[in-house]
């Protein structure tokens, strides 16, 4: 085991990454069901699909409403729980041994790869090398989503990185809250992807986000927007008017997600 590859708990729920899901098929649909060149056998990966495999096989349900023959690869470093795994498997879905080397085969693409839940146990100084290494799998123009949820998938934090001609950009950082929590932004900060957890502090563009967003989140609520859902949608578009590259698109706001895409790509 090297240490970009250490056993996780793989507690893993139903429908725990649906709203990762949702949001994948409204703003990816593209990239889903593009299927031209090498493109027509590019995969999903779910990197650490966990004891058992229930969001690789709902996200392949979803994602392949746009590409029924999208090929989904489930990866795990736990060999019994890849062996658990095959009585899934068919012929589009396959289960493999791996880690950050993904464990692909000649000639195998991949369109976009799902790491979530990861990466809280490494270190921050880990976190670039671990992306650019599983960058190195992906067409150029595909995604890599990496972040965290809380056990039920309430709550959401998730850098969306792109890979283009120079390498892998920081494109965005995505929030999703379904409100059963309540709703206020620091709700946020425990889930945030490992590389900024511990950067919310004085002096980090991270704070200063949370600053604006709060302020924010306070003035609405002062005018009398309470409720979560209409806190939310009210502090977002309040924060865009603050801090650039925060998206007001109404879809968005209405299933509970913040989209923010810095001019320049999200910050180190």
């Amino acid at each position: 085991m090297t240490s970009l590859d250490r056993k996780t708990r793989g507690r893993t729920t139903h429908q725990r990454l649906q709203a990762l899901d949702v949001f994948l098929v409204h703003r990816e649909r593209e990239l889903l069901a593009r299927d031209g060149g090498a493109w027509a056998r590019a995969a999903f990966v779910d990197l650490g699909f966990g004891e058992h495999p229930w969001t690789t096989l709902e996200s392949a349900r979803a994602f392949r409403e746009l590409n029924p023959g999208l090929p989904v690869v489930g990866v795990e470093l736990e060999p019994q729980r890849v062996q658990s795994a095959q009585t899934h498997a068919d012929a589009l879905t396959d289960f493999r041994e791996g880690g950050f080397e993904l464990p692909l085969w000649p000639g195998e693409t991949v369109r976009l790869i799902r790491a979530m839940n990861l990466l809280r146990g490494y270190r921050p100084e880990e976190v670039p090398g671990i992306h650019r290494k599983l960058g190195e799998a992906l067409l150029e123009g595909g995604l890599l989503v990496e972040g965290s949820t809380d056990t039920p998938g309430a709550v959401l934090v998730a850098h969306l990185l792109r890979r283009v001609p120079e390498g892998l950009s920081r494109e965005a950082l995505l929030f999703h809250t379904d409100f059963s929590r309540g709703f206020a932004p620091v709700l946020f900060r425990d889930w945030l992807p490992r590389d900024f957890r511990r950067r919310v502090k004085p002096g980090e563009p991270i704070h200063a986000f949370f600053a604006d967003w709060t302020a924010a989140w306070q003035e609405a609520r002062e005018e009398g927007h309470v409720e979560p859902p209409e806190a939310f949608r009210h502090s977002v578009l309040r924060l865009a008017s603050r801090v650039e590259g925060v998206t007001t698109e109404p879809w968005l706001l209405d299933e509970g997600f913040l989209l923010w895409r810095p001019p320049g790509g999200v910050f180190r």
